[in-house]
């Protein structure tokens, strides 16, 4: 695919992390499909954007809701769907599922379903690259309900106190399952990161991977040049349910005009013929992962404990 600039580039990227999840979405009913899923529909140009200055070198650990982060750093798409399915050719042998994708070769060092727990892991890495001087940016992603746990406060410390090569991005999106941050928080997100001595940064048009580029291109940039830890809120917006492949935009807990503005400023709505253009290619892509995963082996008896430590 040819790309007549970087905003057609990242469009592209985008689109084909929504159309992945809208087959994700025709399969689920199935139950060919053998795993909870996290869509990230609706906040795909934050990984797009995060993931387009990073080395496959550069370490990412993601959370649950690991689609986007796992395509946009380089995930091989039919080992990703055959790990979707349960199949021996997923990226996790098919035990890992929806929620802990990895494709360490690309630098993609897995998710959890555990809140906040890839946090540490990411600072970690950060503190082995230092020591190693290996040019490393470390990056870890996290929701904003993942703020309210001890050990953020506490890799947030770690991290300041040893200027640690580490890239915390916040991906806010409003909402801890069905909890507004408003009910939840007393603090803003990046404040309380500033209290640590890191700087950080605030982007509001999370819609836009261009605008997500820059501002990650420049703190990677930081880091890299040996500036210490950064810290980035990206507000967005996810548009299905927290866990499954429902619509819960009637739900109270949802804002209403939030999410109509949020809808009316998404590229990946509005841009008819740059869609267009690129949904033949994607389709055809996504076609191909979904019949490599049909065919695929399940995983047998040998393999039940194989990759235990």
């Amino acid at each position: 695919m040819e790309f007549t600039d970087l905003r057609d580039e990242l469009l592209y990227k985008a689109l084909r992390i929504r159309l992945i999840e809208e087959k994700v979405i025709e399969i689920y009913p199935t139950d060919r499909i053998q795993s909870p899923v996290h869509l990230s529909i609706g906040q795909e140009a934050v990984a797009v954007g995060a993931c387009h200055r990073l080395r496959p070198s550069d370490l990412l650990f993601g959370t649950y809701r690991s689609h986007s982060f796992y395509l946009a750093k380089g995930g091989d798409l039919k080992q990703m769907m055959a790990e979707l399915y349960g199949k021996a050719t997923g990226c996790g042998g098919g035990k890992a599922g929806s929620m802990h994708l990895a494709a360490p070769d690309v630098g993609m060092m897995g998710a959890s379903a555990v809140v906040a727990s890839t946090t540490p892991q990411a600072v970690g890495a950060a503190l082995a690259a230092k020591m190693r001087r290996t040019d490393q940016v470390i990056v870890a992603v996290f929701g904003d309900g993942a703020t309210d746990q001890g050990v953020h406060h506490e890799s947030l410390n770690f991290a300041a106190l040893h200027q640690v090569p580490v890239l915390f991005i916040c991906e806010n999106n409003g909402l801890a399952v069905h909890t507004r941050r408003e009910a939840r928080h007393a603090y803003s997100v990046t404040a309380q990161a500033a209290l640590y001595g890191i700087p950080t940064s605030r982007l509001e048009e999370g819609y836009d991977p261009v605008a997500v580029d820059a501002l990650v291109g420049r703190l990677v940039d930081d880091i890299r040049a040996g500036g210490g830890p950064r810290f980035a809120e990206v507000v967005t917006c996810r548009y299905k349910e927290h866990v499954g492949v429902g619509d819960d935009s009637a739900q109270p807990y949802r804002n209403q005009d939030r999410l109509a503005r949020w809808k009316g400023l998404d590229p990946l709505i509005r841009d008819a013929a740059a869609l267009e253009r690129f949904k033949p290619a994607i389709d055809a892509e996504i076609d191909e992962a979904v019949a490599f995963a049909e065919q695929s082996p399940w995983p047998t008896a040998a393999d039940l404990l194989t990759d235990v430590y």
